[in-house]
């Protein structure tokens, strides 16, 4: 099955002149969607992970059931002020700025063995932010991992671990 075939394009969006790969109608396509949780399990498991780190908000749709599938922890990456009591957060810059993400303070041990998930890397800086926030913290972080790869946008150049996706985009 190509995975890209469940894979909708939605021309100028966000914005005029930006291609937009959505991937709710693979999450509406149940075998599909069974093809590609069990490819990016296959993937995923292969990092041995303690848990999974999902980047807000469509990466919670992948590594959430990811998780349960592999039988480890979840923890969500959010942006500045979307999670309840104490937080981590990592300042990183965007393109047009900078960003923030945080995660809980509790939410990881040191020494645990963490990949970092999310649907799609474009640019590779919110991913990369997240890995350094897993590392600031004492995890280690074993891959990363994404449903679609931007490979036109060289994000994964910003990352220095393994990185696996399931379909990929030149242009």
């Amino acid at each position: 099955m190509d995975i890209k075939d469940h894979i909708r394009s939605i021309p100028d969006f966000p914005k005029e002149g930006i291609l937009y790969y959505d991937i709710s109608t693979l999450l509406a396509h149940a075998d599909a969607w069974q093809v590609a949780m069990g490819r990016m399990a296959k993937i995923v498991g292969g990092h041995r992970p303690d848990v999974l780190a999902g980047i807000e908000s469509r990466g919670f749709l992948v590594a959430a059931p990811l998780a349960l599938k592999l039988g480890c922890g979840f923890i969500m990456v959010r942006k500045e002020g979307k999670l309840p009591g104490p937080t981590i957060p990592y300042e990183y810059t965007l393109e047009y700025g900078n960003g923030v993400v945080e995660i809980q303070e509790d939410a990881i041990e040191e020494g645990q063995r963490v990949v970092v998930v999310d649907d799609l890397l474009a640019t590779g800086g919110t991913m990369a932010a997240a890995v350094e926030l897993f590392r600031k913290l004492g995890a280690e972080v074993a891959g990363a991992a994404c449903i679609l790869e931007l490979t036109f946008l060289n994000g994964r150049s910003k990352l220095d671990i393994p990185f696996d996706s399931l379909a990929a985009y030149d242009e």
